[in-house]
Parts: C-alpha cells; structure tokens; sequence
C-alpha cells in the first residue's frame, strides 16, 4: 500500500492522495526494469546509493527519501486471505514456489517474519539472482531452480506486465486482485 506509505512517512509531500500517487510515481517509476529501484530489487544497489539516486532524479531530499526506503519493511504485511488461500492449496497437494522481485534486506526480513513461508517449497527473490521479473531471465531460472517446465507451473501476480511475461514464455498465469478472484480463476479442480 505504497499510497499509505508515504503519506505517513512524508506528510510534508503526500499531503493527499493525489500528492501521494505523484510522488510514489516519481520515487518507485513503476519498479520497472531500468529505473532505481530495479538496481535495489536486483541486489546491484545498497539503501544509501537508492536514497542518493532518487534525491538527483526527484529533488526530494535524500533523508525523506531513505525514510521511505527504511519505512517499507513495517508495511510489508501478509494478506490473511491469501495466506489461507495457500494453506488450501498446500493441502490440496499442491506445491507452492515463490518468485519476487524483493531487496534482499526486504527478503531477509520476510524470511524470518513470516511463517507463511514454511509453506513454499522454494522461492527465488530478484536480489538473489540478480533477476527480476519481467525479464525472461529470472523466469526461467525459476522453472529450473523449481524442477518444472513452464508450461507445468502457474503464476499468479499482482502486476499485469508479470503475468504477461510470464505467458509469453510458456508458463499459465493469472493476474491476482485478491484471494477470492484467485480463487475463483483457478483451473477447475485446484482446489479438490
């Protein structure tokens, strides 16, 4: 919830919402390959060097800017809907694998905070093979790192541009907007 984010963290720039959405635009440029913070997701950029890169672009000050960078962890937060959503997957025998784009201070904090996690079998973070998602690099180290080809594996992603990359190299793939959509889009069956 980036937009609650930074109007908590940086009132002073995000007085409202249209305020908040412009500056997420500006720091976050959509967490696109090529932009900032796809240096930090792919492991290549330290918090400081992010901060300082931002503030050149932006002209927001550097501070504000690591506040967000430090701010971000306390709002990473499991949707319980979605953890329960995995847990009936994981007893309908299904193995579960994550693919994400994630900083590794972000990843590393998740891992040890979440116990959501003992339900994957295996997971590869962005900032760990210095991949990211939408490129097809990071797509198919994860099919081979999961044992599978594409075409066996099932990808849901909140990002649209994901989900597409990840059709367009053989893997099915829905678009997630909330566990009760996923539910429902799931292939007949899935679930027993």
């Amino acid at each position: 919830k980036p937009i609650a984010l930074l109007r908590a963290t940086l009132p002073h720039h995000a007085a409202d919402e249209a305020a908040a959405r412009a500056l997420m635009d500006a720091l976050f440029q959509g967490f696109l390959p090529g932009s900032d913070w796809a240096g930090f997701d792919l492991g290549l950029v330290e918090p400081a060097e992010l901060a300082a890169r931002i503030a050149r672009r932006t002209g927001v000050a550097a501070p504000d800017v690591r506040a967000v960078i430090d701010a971000i962890p306390s709002h990473l937060q499991a949707d319980d809907p979605t953890v329960e959503l995995m847990r009936r997957l994981k007893r309908a025998g299904h193995r579960l694998f994550y693919l994400s784009n994630m900083p590794a201070p972000y990843a590393d904090l998740l891992e040890r905070s979440h116990a959501f996690f003992d339900l994957f079998e295996d997971g590869v973070f962005s900032a760990r093979v210095h991949k990211m998602k939408p490129d097809a690099a990071i797509f198919d180290e994860a099919a081979r790192r999961f044992g599978r080809e594409p075409a066996e594996l099932l990808f849901i992603d909140d990002v649209p541009h994901n989900v597409e990359a990840a059709r367009t190299l053989g893997w099915q793939a829905l678009h997630y907007r909330g566990a009760a959509d996923c539910e429902a889009a799931l292939p007949p069956g899935t679930l027993g």
